[in-house]
């Protein structure tokens, strides 16, 4: 019995797998494993019936009382309004015609527009569904691969969780006593290599098997010779780039925080739909059923998920996990390494704030303390190094099956004609190529301090 007791936290999984296919909505089954094995310990008398309370505290703590998490609603609102009044579609189309020559220019166009769309939110939940809501349909609609574009949507918008301004690294400068200033300028260089690697995979790739991403026919090209001038290719670029301009300049200029920046994306894309006529009760009718649906299943997940994150930790899973580590007597390198193949793993079943709040309050100090040599240009630095490090290892597990976040967001926006599947399959790729780029990362750590170092001169 003492064995199955402690074996409790790995059945947690071992059931959870398995239903995650079961085609039953996934918040749902988050909060109902977590729900019945604490039903269990309480039968087997590992927990009392009073650390529900606990639970239900942990989520009104991690989800209900987060104001930023506002700023969800309002992205969404902010994407669905672009979408369905025909403007994201039409910056699409332009940006499409622009690379209509090169291979895959609308999955390049679209991973660059992921890029910008989730520097305006910092929220990956937010990233993921705009994104989806923008490009997804306008690719299945041009005969895109679907694997090819949800990974280049999924990976693109993950990038948010690093670009600045990211609410990870707020949390992470928070728990590491460290500037977020510093992790802000830390974070540009990573975030800018990885959507290199994104936009050279997709050009490689499509180069090489053109089917995956059809281009214009000539008919086409003269067709949109004759109407794309100068004057409509700005006509369509300007609008949603001065929005996307306003929300960044508003948070980069101390004017607004996040959640009050989304507010500002809201009423620009409203204002926008107004001023190009194509706002109808319909539509705005259409807007807002969408972004409520679309609200409460990301909203569903958060809770599902905290629910059954917390359980596992009262089930002393954490604590198996960090006994292991601590117990590991290793050098500075193969500390480091053990570490960031663990967070990668945790990746598969949590989100970034869970590994966040395991992780670093207990290993950063180790993490200051091991001396790496001249491996680093300043060793004052190394604890902003491993953020960023952590950062990069972190993002990956929004896109890890078979728990990743972005995948079930996705999946919740998504066509449905899109299936789990095509959506595991198009991130396989993008997961390898951020850990190339954490390895990267690793080898030379002055991709993340090179503008902290030069602006320190």
């Amino acid at each position: 019995m003492d064995l199955f007791i402690e074996l409790l936290p790995f059945l947690m999984f071992a059931v959870l797998i398995p239903l995650l296919f079961s085609g039953f909505p996934v918040a749902f089954i988050l909060g109902g494993v977590g729900l019945g094995f604490w039903l269990l310990a309480v039968a087997l008398g590992v927990e009392s019936p009073n650390s529900f309370f606990l639970v239900v505290s942990r989520i009104y703590g991690g989800v209900v009382s987060k104001l930023v998490l506002v700023a969800i609603p309002m992205f969404i609102f902010m994407g669905t309004m672009l979408e369905r009044s025909g403007i994201a579609r039409e910056m699409l189309h332009t940006m499409q015609y622009l690379t209509r020559r090169t291979p895959g220019g609308l999955a390049l166009s679209v991973t660059l527009l992921g890029v910008v769309l989730a520097a305006t939110t910092g929220i990956i939940g937010a990233s993921v569904v705009m994104m989806t809501l923008l490009a997804l349909p306008v690719m299945l609609e041009r005969g895109y691969d679907k694997p090819l574009a949800t990974g280049t949507i999924a990976a693109s918008g993950t990038l948010g969780i690093l670009l600045p301004p990211s609410i990870m690294l707020v949390v992470m400068a928070d728990l590491l006593s460290t500037s977020a200033g510093g992790l802000f300028m830390a974070a540009i260089g990573p975030s800018l290599f990885l959507a290199m690697l994104y936009l050279l995979y997709i050009y490689i790739r499509v180069k090489i098997n053109p089917a995956l991403a059809p281009t214009h026919t000539s008919d086409d090209d003269k067709t949109e010779q004759s109407t794309m001038s100068l004057l409509a290719i700005a006509k369509s670029f300007l609008p949603p780039i001065l929005l996307i301009l306003s929300v960044l300049g508003s948070i980069f200029g101390g004017y607004a925080t996040p959640t009050e920046a989304s507010g500002v994306g809201a009423f620009g894309a409203l204002l926008l739909a107004i001023v190009k006529r194509k706002l109808s009760l319909p539509i705005m009718q259409d807007v807002l059923e969408q972004s409520a649906l679309t609200t409460t299943m990301i909203f569903g997940l958060f809770v599902g998920a905290t629910a059954f994150s917390f359980v596992f930790a009262l089930l002393g899973g954490h604590d198996l996990i960090l006994h292991v580590m601590e117990t590991t007597g290793t050098g500075p390198w193969a500390t480091l390494t053990l570490l960031m193949i663990v967070v990668f793993l945790l990746g598969f079943f949590f989100d970034w704030i869970e590994i966040t709040l395991i992780i670093l309050p207990v290993f950063a100090p180790v993490i200051a303390s091991l001396d790496f040599g001249s491996h680093l240009p300043d060793p004052s630095l190394t604890v902003s190094w491993f953020a960023i490090i952590m950062a990069v290892n972190l993002q990956t597990s929004f896109l890890t099956p078979p728990f990743g976040f972005a995948l079930f967001y996705m999946k919740g926006a998504a066509p449905a004609e899109v299936k789990l599947k095509h959506i595991y399959k198009g991130v396989l790729p993008f997961v390898l190529l951020q850990l190339v780029g954490l390895a990267v990362l690793l080898m030379w750590p002055k991709l993340a301090l090179w503008l902290p170092l030069y602006l320190a001169q």
